[in-house]
């Protein structure tokens, strides 16, 4: 199991008229804490991409548990429960400022070729770098 944590200070433009974070920023927050928690295994999206593989989302569910406002520090944990084939699973738990868990969502990626827009396996690169994560020990 990889899990990685990231913060994210909630801007004012990310929140709705009621004050709190406005429900579709959440979706952003992901993509944010997922990124980083990549780029930690010193795989940046970027690369990715240059070697012709794209990620898009087939799948997403989310829980909303309680409010996030601005200018909170929010905390992101993001964790990959199995190793990647050809699809790839994270779920997340916010925290907010409190420590209070806010919310909960997971989302599915698929690996696909840049070229031929086909599903492809995870690169051996990528699974080498989270295979010490998921060694049994």
């Amino acid at each position: 199991m990889y899990i990685h944590s990231h913060q994210i200070r909630v801007r004012y433009a990310d929140t709705d008229q009621m004050g709190y974070v406005y429900y579709g920023n959440y979706a952003r927050y992901y993509e944010e804490a997922r990124s980083e928690a990549i780029r930690s295994l010193g795989l940046p999206y970027r690369e990715l991409e240059l070697a012709g593989i794209m990620l898009p989302i087939t799948r997403m569910n989310i829980k909303y548990i309680g409010p996030a406002t601005y200018d909170e520090l929010i905390t992101i944990r993001t964790t990959l429960t199995k190793m990647p084939d050809r699809f790839m699973h994270f779920s997340y738990e916010v925290y907010n400022e409190a420590g209070k868990l806010i919310n909960e969502a997971e989302t599915q990626l698929v690996f696909v070729d840049a070229q031929t827009r086909k599903m492809v396996h995870a690169p051996q690169y990528l699974v080498d770098q989270l295979a010490p994560h998921f060694a049994v020990k």
